[in-house]
């Protein structure tokens, strides 16, 4: 099975950019005005740029304010300080603080289209610290 993470933005160009510039990520293939493909995790990421207000799942309709969904993604980093840095700084907001835990630490953002993230960095030997 192959796994294809799918972003809906409302714009194109500033979604792009944050996320080159917080997560590392390179564009690769693009698709018309509409979608770029974003390389440099284990897998790829596709930022769609989708209007506000046009119907997303069902007959909700797309809100890039601050939403909580139940399926989010975890970005691993070495060092959570510098990661969390540079989210920041491409405009990502911080969402409480860094906590620890028995795995390693974490620190929750959101980017700027509403969606949000959480950074990992793992200690030891990372979930199996916690694993039976």
């Amino acid at each position: 099975m192959n796994l294809l993470v799918n972003i809906d933005v409302a714009e194109l160009a500033p979604a792009e950019a944050f996320y080159t510039q917080a997560f590392g990520l390179q564009p690769a293939r693009r698709f018309g005005n509409g979608a770029v493909e974003l390389l440099g995790a284990q897998t790829p990421i596709y930022l769609l740029c989708k209007d506000a207000g046009t119907i997303g799942a069902g007959t909700m309709t797309r809100d890039y304010a601050r939403h909580w969904t139940p399926v989010h993604c975890d970005v691993v980093v070495t060092d959570l300080e510098s990661a969390l840095s540079r989210a920041l700084s491409a405009g990502a907001s911080q969402e409480g603080a860094i906590r620890e835990a028995d795995w390693g630490r974490i620190v929750t953002v959101a980017d700027p289209f509403g969606h949000g993230w959480c950074l990992l960095q793992f200690r030891g030997r990372g979930y199996d610290e916690i694993a039976t």
